[in-house]
């Protein structure tokens, strides 16, 4: 669904995160969201001398996103991860999508992240005396990225 109005842009704030279809609770920030390829430099001469460089578009990268969420008795990031440090190649790899929505809640754009696995978990700092929240932030490495 299109915004209303050409000059409107989407704001920070409307995104929805699914790792397997299921939606993450109490996210508060994802970032990382790229798609990229690799760029190859190719450096030639001409037949009449000219040295010429010309960008030639390579293989696409995997990267990493980084989530962070409000903490939760959930085990479902840590328990991910401790099927990572098993080596459980098969069953670690999950999809994982970031929907960019309107004012309205519809999406306007989904970034989709493939063959995606937990590589970090890190719990906020405590301290005594605080008023902030406690947070989970996790890292998750992907292979592939389509953006619809």
């Amino acid at each position: 669904m299109p915004l209303p109005d050409e000059l409107d842009s989407a704001a920070a704030n409307g995104f929805r995160l699914t790792i397997d279809g299921i939606e993450v609770p109490k996210v508060i920030e994802v970032s990382g969201l790229t798609a990229e390829v690799d760029k190859i430099e190719m450096k030639q001469q001409t037949k009449d001398g000219k040295y010429i460089i010309r960008n030639v578009i390579g293989r696409p990268k995997a990267g990493q996103i980084v989530v962070t969420r409000g903490l939760t008795d959930s085990k479902a990031i840590t328990d991910w991860l401790k099927q990572v440090m098993e080596g459980d190649l098969q069953g670690v790899r999950k999809t994982a999508a970031v929907e960019i929505t309107d004012f309205t809640g519809a999406t306007i754009k989904t970034l989709e992240y493939k063959n995606v696995w937990v590589q970090k978990v890190e719990v906020s700092t405590l301290k005594a005396g605080a008023t902030e929240t406690a947070t989970e932030k996790f890292t998750l490495c992907y292979d592939e990225t389509t953006v619809a």
